[in-house]
């Protein structure tokens, strides 16, 4: 892949060095041919051309990232795996509506029949 990159720059380069040098060619007419047959293009075939390569690098380093996740979470279970499984486990009913500790406060409101 290079090889072309190399060859190409070199064709450009030659060409912006025969505008500069001639007659009626000018540096500004060369740079601008060096950008727009060299660098512009160039870049954008690179870019393209590497693209399989970095798909196959985020891949690998998202496989990477879940086997370390995975050995992780096997390793040392969090706080909540260690206390229960489910997370209606504990002994208060959902919704507080048992007193906790002690609690004399205010008897909930309903409707009056």
């Amino acid at each position: 892949m290079y090889l072309i990159v190399i060859a190409w720059m070199y064709v450009v380069l030659m060409m912006s060095v025969a505008e500069a040098t001639h007659p009626t060619g000018t540096l500004l007419g060369a740079m601008i041919t060096f950008v727009l047959y060299g660098v512009g293009p160039l870049a954008l075939v690179v870019y393209l051309m590497r693209a399989p390569a970095r798909r196959k690098a985020i891949k690998a380093r998202e496989a990477a990232e879940a086997a370390e996740a995975a050995e992780a979470t096997t390793l040392s279970p969090s706080l909540f795996e260690r206390e229960s499984l489910s997370p209606d486990a504990g002994r208060h009913a959902a919704g507080g509506v048992e007193p906790i500790a002690g609690d004399t406060g205010v008897a909930p409101v309903r409707k009056k029949p």
